[in-house]
């Protein structure tokens, strides 16, 4: 497994009708896979999300969407960017992804983290906790989905959870890849280090230097070789052939968040969001991913095109132009 480039889907509210929500996603995945991207995601979220959009507007449940499109699909990976733990027993989670795996033909990665949107949490009724309680609650599920994943019985009895020989039946394959999300120098990366295939890293890409050097360090502690630990950065990606008018959208989307890019410093700039999006043509999103994350050692990257994505030929032209960036660079694994 590799995801050099990766596509994620975080906006399903460009439609007229719901009956046309899911052809238009389809489109997009497809579209993704032609252009050569390597995996194509959608998020584990039941809102949208605050920097996104509202509450109410559109969002498919994670692995029922996937399974959909495993059947209008071919090649291309497809995961969720990333699972959220606290939604889902895990047991129940292994043999969710497993299935999608088999539908898939081998197709599937586990993206997982810890989860973090509390108003979801509350409104379900799920159990949120603490900060500490939710990766206390992502070590366990990780240490019984790791067996089960790759052909072993699962038994723990844990703090959170509790498995007893648990069988994850039928399996295409035991080295289905487990991709963890997150930002956290001590324990995403730590528990990376112990169970991933790949870290997608979620921060300001001005932080990308001091974070490989904490992963770095977790890998030490923990006896692995970070170069068997595939990494991406997750990019905010507004591109358009006028690139003045990307930058338009970008500062009316900023703007409603409060955010004035024209009155910001540069130190202010880069502590905000606006450090996590690529904003321009193609071609100079490109040299921004290459100069602000790949220079960095960075393997790959997943883009999401909030603003356009879902307009034909734009995700075909975003793929064509950053294709050639992350093939240039060593495969480590």
């Amino acid at each position: 497994m590799s995801i050099r480039l990766g596509y994620q889907m975080p906006n399903f509210s460009n439609t007229s009708s719901v009956r046309e929500l899911f052809p238009a996603v389809i489109a997009q995945a497809r579209e993704a896979e032609g252009a050569g991207f390597d995996a194509a995601f959608v998020m584990d979220h039941f809102y949208q999300l605050p920097l996104i959009g509202e509450p109410e507007e559109p969002m498919l449940e994670a692995y029922s969407a996937l399974s959909g499109l495993a059947t209008a699909t071919e090649r291309i990976q497809l995961s969720a960017l990333v699972t959220g733990n606290t939604y889902r027993n895990p047991a129940l989670l292994a043999k969710t992804v497993t299935t999608l795996d088999v539908v898939s033909g081998g197709r599937a990665v586990l993206g997982i983290g810890a989860g973090w949107f509390e108003l979801e949490h509350q409104q379900y009724g799920f159990e949120f906790g603490t900060f500490t309680e939710r990766f206390e609650r992502l070590d366990e599920a990780l240490q019984i989905i790791t067996p089960m994943l790759r052909g072993q019985r699962s038994t723990l009895d844990g703090k959170w959870y509790h498995t007893e020989n648990a069988m994850n039946e039928p399996r295409i394959r035991d080295d289905l890849p487990i991709l963890l999300g997150g930002g956290g120098e001590k324990k995403t990366f730590g528990m990376a280090a112990r169970f991933a295939d790949h870290l997608n890293i979620i921060c300001n890409a001005s932080e990308l230097p001091r974070k490989l050097d904490a992963l770095h360090q977790r890998c030490a502690e923990a006896g692995r070789d970070p170069a068997t630990l595939e990494t991406s950065f997750l990019a905010l990606t507004i591109v358009d052939e006028d690139g003045d008018r990307a930058r338009k959208t970008q500062s009316d989307m900023l703007s409603r968040l409060g955010v004035d890019l024209s009155t910001m410093t540069e130190a202010e700039r880069r502590a905000s969001v606006a450090d996590r999006q690529f904003v321009g043509t193609p071609d100079e999103v490109a040299e921004q991913i290459q100069a602000r994350v790949l220079d960095y050692g960075i393997d790959g990257v997943i883009v999401n095109l909030i603003a356009n994505g879902h307009e034909p030929g734009v995700i075909d032209q975003v793929g064509r132009t950053l294709r050639p960036l992350v093939q240039r660079r060593p495969h480590r694994l």
